[in-house]
């Protein structure tokens, strides 16, 4: 088969990106995005390799009984969401399935597919926002790029973002076009607004203008806009990112009007937050994954714990809730910085925090003889460097608690964390932090294989 030719196709199942797989009548795989579990599809194919092939639905012959109809004018278009066209119950279905594969196709790991928690909310459940910005026809608009690349699809309103989040974007256009701030061009390297970053908690929402130089015309005005378009607003922020290329935020803050951080309520404890500072997304979703970590953790007051990736210490704070002590490193400096305060403002003494890489401070507190009973990790998506690993398997802790945004990296992981080590998976549970997006969160609980 070739490129642009038609084939019928029926879904029997889905890719870790979330496209439908299926495979022709002469066998060929067929990756196709839209796609429903149960559909019989006419399928153009675009991409035709040895093996398989990449389609795109140009007829539903018979639909899914897993299909609904999409809720949002952007899906197809907008990157934002992969799973609009899906029931939750088979979403939720998918990525417990996506767990289990990558478990057993790249750790080696024979488990069942592990229960999965459904979000408490589905729609503007994100507490946070980062809105790239460009020129359309009537001025400066902000919205999501297509999927796998970056070409803006303007929005009015995003359903996974609260009305007052949107709110506040449509108001730092409009100051935009008022006063001549041009949206950032990637290609020539000019302009000067790059990004709209919203951020919401307790106290209210949070705003940050990512900005190409700190030269912002009118600021009084951007105030003024944004506080009658957000009424819960409590500060706005300034991020100076000079660099070239894709990255969203710079080094640099300044805050421009109100708290130059976010405070917000977490597991029982007060967090204040800085831009750049490390945050889950779905609020009470993150509750949840952290009871869950807590518990298997299952410190008690003679526990030393270790909590690796640790952030602004949520994780941190509700382990030292439990046990003797617990040390915390993260690499980000102001991350570290809200860590020690917010340890402070909870009460919490027995805790410290390490401003490091973390495979290198592991190392360091290995040599020093650190033995902690329990060791947390909840790293980027990359996962762990082998450094870490060999630290961690160092310390020899009778518990590894690894909570994970990429199901593959913990998959690899966990293997070589079972050869470095013995720890094996004894319990994994999913959770859907991200609704309508093919990312799931998960936390797996390693121990050696004689812990009884």
């Amino acid at each position: 088969m070739k490129k642009n030719d038609l084939c019928a196709v029926t879904i029997q199942g889905y890719t870790a990106e979330g496209f439908g797989v299926g495979r022709t009548d002469e066998g060929l795989a067929v990756f196709v995005p839209g796609a429903a579990r149960g559909d019989r599809l006419e399928v153009l194919l675009v991409k035709v390799l040895k093996n398989y092939a990449f389609g795109k639905i140009q007829t539903i012959l018979e639909p899914s009984p897993h299909r609904v109809e999409a809720d949002c004018p952007h899906f197809g278009k907008c990157g934002g969401c992969d799973f609009r066209h899906l029931t939750y119950e088979e979403e939720l279905w998918l990525k417990s399935q996506r767990v289990r594969d990558a478990l057993a196709r790249i750790g080696g790991f024979d488990l069942p597919a592990p229960e999965i928690v459904p979000s408490p909310r589905v729609a503007a459940y994100r507490n946070k926002a980062q809105f790239p910005v460009g020129s359309g026809p009537r001025g400066t608009v902000f919205g999501f790029y297509r999927s796998r690349s970056h070409q803006l699809i303007p929005l009015e309103h995003c359903r996974l973002q609260s009305e007052e989040a949107c709110a506040a974007a449509k108001a730092v256009c409009a100051w935009a076009d008022e006063w001549g701030a041009a949206p950032y061009d990637e290609a020539t390297g000019r302009g000067l607004l790059r990004h709209i970053y919203v951020r919401e908690g307790r106290a209210g929402l949070h705003l940050t203008l990512v900005v190409r130089e700190d030269a912002l015309p009118e600021s009084a005005r951007l105030v003024e806009l944004c506080r009658r378009a957000a009424p819960s607003l409590c500060g706005i922020v300034v991020n100076v990112n000079s660099r070239p290329g894709n990255r969203v935020l710079g080094p640099d803050c300044r805050t421009l009007w109100g708290d130059g951080r976010l405070e917000d309520d977490l597991a029982g404890s007060t967090f204040r937050l800085s831009p750049l500072s490390f945050y889950q997304v779905n609020h009470r979703q993150t509750e949840n994954l952290y009871a869950c970590a807590a518990a298997w953790a299952a410190p008690d007051e003679h526990t030393e714990a270790l909590d690796l990736y640790c952030g602004v210490g949520t994780i941190t704070l509700a382990l030292a809730a439990r046990c003797k002590s617990v040390v915390g490193v993260e690499i980000v400096p102001q991350a570290i910085a809200d860590a020690r305060e917010n340890a402070a403002r909870n009460g919490v003494e027995n805790v410290r925090f390490l401003c490091a890489d973390a495979g290198q401070a592991a190392e360091k507190l290995a040599r020093e003889g650190f033995r902690p009973q329990v060791i947390v990790v909840d790293p980027p998506r990359k996962g762990l460097d082998e450094a870490a690993v060999r630290a961690v398997c160092a310390m020899a802790p009778r518990r590894i608690v690894y909570v994970s945004c990429d199901c593959a990296s913990l998959a690899r992981d966990a293997k070589m964390l079972q050869q470095a080590g013995g720890y094996r998976p004894l319990q994994v549970r999913a959770f859907d932090m991200f609704p309508r997006t093919a990312n799931v969160e998960t936390a797996a609980l390693l121990c050696k294989e004689d812990l009884t």
